[in-house]
């Protein structure tokens, strides 16, 4: 059973900017007792793994964080900062529905509180791991002035560095793990800019040192342009269009499917006939029913294996369970938020700290379940190519169980590794879908070993 950080959240439990690690609480077996809606003490505790730290110049950014030690050897295992895509995830979307300690108990539920379940596929079996709500106003995450929840790309990834920073000072016993930053989706355009920030912190000599190994994106937003306009292409390779409306949309727009000149009629009637093929497919995961359930606030309350919206808001902003709410801080928690009105999106493309940082001798694994419209791999091997770096490991297979779990190549350039690797029949956030293939697939590359 992984080894927890008690830490309860709220607004006077702030971290300090050179603070000692807080002491572990004694959990009493009884304090996690609600009767038949009670899930069990080993889930319970997972659910105190949890605290805020402020950055900004007095503290006003809260940023709310959860946190598991790894299960296996906390001293020798690395320790991983999590950045939920959105922008306006909360990291608890990927612990409970990708690659944290637990999971909603879909079978078992039959209305009321859902419960959880431990998931045996866990990246906390191999590292320690910290999930964080950002950007600010992310989850339980806030600001005590108004204008701290202005924020942008640039900005927010300044933000988290520091938080990091700020975190290890206060978790002493981690400052010599080999530190590793990952996130999915939209976080591809700021776990690049991260990283380079924790670099030229080394590189500033700032403190605490962070032994920065490298870093994992999984179906990353990486180009505006490109990952985009790669959808088309990527419906034509596995056959949502036909080869006649994919070859005139390539004729007639000339390979643009984004900047488009709509008096080009040939184009736009091109564009449209594959919009109506697209219209009931859901662009997350190509193989799964479109679903209307997409209100953030429904009133339908059914479980639903890949609709889990209201289950999960149900669970954190339930008044039985009080230490999962942070009264005083955030009225009603939400997984991801529609939009996030002080966030501005400054950087449309990532690629530049991508080929930066592959002179740096650090490490890469970028990801794609291969049944994603929204991000398709077909573009993420696009600006892959244009970082011009060697292939040493051409596309192959790669196995799990005796079967293909996925293909995958390897390239090298100055002293960095780079892997990319398809997780065949997963969807935008893989891990979701192929849980245990993504954990095989994390633990060989965490050892250093082929996948």
């Amino acid at each position: 059973m992984a080894n927890l950080t008690t830490q309860k959240g709220g607004e006077d439990d702030r971290e300090d900017d050179l603070g000692e690690e807080p002491d572990k609480e004694e959990v009493e077996e009884e304090a996690w007792t609600y009767g038949d809606e009670g899930v069990s003490l080993v889930i319970r505790q997972l659910m105190y793994a949890l605290r805020y730290i402020g950055v900004g110049d007095v503290d006003e950014v809260q940023f709310f964080y959860y946190f598991i030690e790894s299960e296996r050897d906390p001293a020798f295992d690395p320790l991983m900062l999590w950045n939920t895509g959105g922008p306006g995830c909360s990291g608890f979307s990927a612990m409970a529905f990708e690659i944290g300690p637990f999971t909603f108990d879909v079978d078992a539920y039959g209305g009321g509180l859902p419960s959880l379940k431990p998931n045996p596929n866990s990246w906390t079996k191999v590292a320690s791991m910290i999930f964080i709500d950002a950007p600010v106003g992310t989850g339980f995450s806030y600001s005590t002035t108004t204008e701290g929840f202005n924020t942008s790309d640039t900005k927010s990834a300044s933000q988290i560095y520091t938080f990091l920073r700020k975190w290890l000072l206060t978790h002493p016993k981690f400052l010599g793990s080999e530190v590793y930053i990952g996130g999915d989706s939209y976080s591809g355009l700021i776990v690049p800019i991260l990283v380079t920030n924790v670099l030229e912190g080394i590189q500033a000599g700032l403190e605490p040192h962070i032994d920065i190994q490298g870093y994992v994106l999984g179906n990353p937003v990486t180009d505006s342009y490109i990952d985009d306009n790669s959808r088309i292409p990527y419906v034509h390779r596995v056959s949502l269009i036909s080869d006649a409306y994919y070859e005139a949309a390539k004729l007639y727009c000339n390979g643009d499917y984004i900047d488009i000149d709509y008096n080009n009629t040939l184009c736009v009637t091109a564009l449209q006939n594959i919009k109506e093929c697209l219209l009931q497919i859901k662009l997350t995961q190509i193989l799964e029913p479109q679903c209307a359930f997409s209100s953030k606030k429904p009133q339908d309350l059914r479980w639903d294996v890949r609709s889990q919206e209201a289950n999960t808001m149900e669970f954190l902003n339930n008044n039985k369970l009080p230490e999962l709410r942070c009264r005083g801080t955030v009225e009603t928690w939400s997984r991801c938020l529609k939009s996030l009105p002080t966030y501005t999106e400054n950087i449309n493309s990532s690629i530049a700290y991508h080929k930066n940082l592959s002179t740096t001798g650090l490490r890469a694994l970028i990801y794609s379940g291969d049944h994603d419209i929204s991000v398709p791999y077909v573009g993420t091997l696009e600006w892959i190519r244009s970082l011009e770096i060697t292939v040493f490991d051409e596309w192959r297979p790669w196995y799990l169980d005796g079967q293909v779990a996925g293909y995958t190549r390897q390239y090298s350039y100055k002293a960095s590794s780079f892997t990319f690797a398809t997780v065949k029949g997963a969807g935008h956030t893989a891990p979701e879908y192929k849980p245990k293939q993504c954990f095989a697939m994390i633990d060989r590359w965490f050892a250093y070993y082929p996948l």
